[in-house]
């Protein structure tokens, strides 16, 4: 048992009215739990550390990304990267699931987390 919010609904954060997050704390705190409707459809990729790199993170293809409307990155200030380490996570949201996945994929393929 895992009793916190899990890496599989982070897409909650800009796809629903309640986030995940928010829900927890609603939940252990007594306080009725908020609105799970969705916003927009929101596609979530995990940026991992690529194989063969481990030190000091570099995130390459990052600002190649930031520009793109709807992408959202969540990095987590983890300094040292490893293979398949996870190292953040990128939300899409777009009004056409299609579209949204059609980024997502193109940010998958821009960001890599490498390392010297």
């Amino acid at each position: 048992m895992a009793p916190r919010p899990h890496n599989s609904g982070h897409q909650t954060i800009e796809g629903n009215v309640c986030s995940q997050f928010d829900q927890h704390l609603r939940a252990i705190t007594g306080q009725p739990l908020g609105d799970t409707s969705s916003i927009a459809n929101a596609v979530m990729i995990n940026l991992l550390g690529e194989e063969g790199f481990e030190g000091e993170a570099i995130y390459q293809g990052l600002e190649e990304t930031l520009h793109l409307p709807g992408v959202y990155v969540h990095l987590y200030g983890k300094k040292i990267t490893k293979p398949f380490r996870k190292m953040g996570h990128v939300t899409i949201v777009h009004s056409n699931i299609d579209t949204a996945r059609t980024i997502a994929q193109k940010v998958k393929q821009s960001i890599k987390v490498i390392s010297k």
